[in-house]
């Protein structure tokens, strides 16, 4: 079942580079899987991950070309979440514009979230 709001959006830069990651799998993948998890010394970190195939409870969402799966315990971490993938000089890198994040650590690997409370998920988007 698909989202009727967007828990995530992709940048062109970021759907191009799921698509070609995607690509060089070594057996056909689905999509990408994205969560979050304990750990880090901010507190939670985002996770990705290939999909074979959509798990009971995940929500979908299709945007550019590109399947994302959502991980249920994420939603309300990740909703209005923009997805960007970012090359510099020194590194490249996805990277989350994630309107709930409340801070990062130092060196960028871990965050805090605060969750969006279910009283203010939209109905729909």
């Amino acid at each position: 079942m698909t989202s009727s709001f967007k828990v995530l959006s992709l940048t062109d830069r970021a759907a191009d580079r799921i698509k070609a990651i995607m690509a060089q799998a070594d057996k056909p993948v689905a999509g990408l899987r994205v969560g979050v998890k304990n750990g880090g010394c901010a507190g939670m970190t985002y996770t990705m991950e290939y999909a074979e195939a959509r798990k009971p409870g995940e929500d979908v969402v299709e945007d550019r070309g590109v399947q994302v799966f959502i991980d249920p315990k994420a939603v309300l971490f990740l909703l209005g979440t923009e997805m960007d993938f970012t090359t510099t000089k020194l590194a490249s890198q996805f990277v989350f514009n994630n309107p709930n994040q409340t801070s990062a650590c130092g060196c960028g690997e871990s965050v805090a979230i605060t969750p969006v409370s279910p009283e203010r998920v939209p109905a729909t988007a």
